[in-house]
């Protein structure tokens, strides 16, 4: 069993910056960042292969969001800049995609962290 935990949420103004980070998942070939606000789905944020280190992102926060992944710490990041309160929302990390799944679909990861919130004011 795999148990990721999320850390570096919090509550920030809007154009701040928030780092989240979550321990890398051995054997995953991908790991996602998802959130979801209150009434609405879990959307996927970004996501990184870790064969090549590809990485996918959500329209939404292109060009302000980057995901990464520190090999020596084994530990993915979501650095998010220029947050607007649209951002507010429970933030996950997720591994272990599952063969032929999506990095931006949900229910294709196997693993879940439990967390962090983003609030955005």
């Amino acid at each position: 069993h795999v148990q990721l935990v999320e850390s570096g949420g919090g509550a920030v103004l809007t154009g701040g910056s928030l780092r989240l980070s979550c321990p890398a998942s051995a054997g995953s070939a991908c790991m996602g960042w998802f959130r979801q606000s209150p009434g609405k789905e879990r959307e996927g944020v970004a996501g990184i292969y870790t064969g090549g280190d590809r990485t996918y992102y959500a329209d939404s926060v292109k060009d302000r969001f980057t995901i990464s992944r520190d090999k020596a710490k084994n530990v993915v990041y979501l650095q998010m800049y220029s947050l607007i309160p649209e951002d507010t929302a429970m933030y996950y990390c997720a591994a272990d995609l599952k063969r032929g799944g999506r990095w931006s679909t949900w229910t294709d990861f196997k693993y879940w962290g439990q967390g962090t919130q983003v609030t955005v004011s």
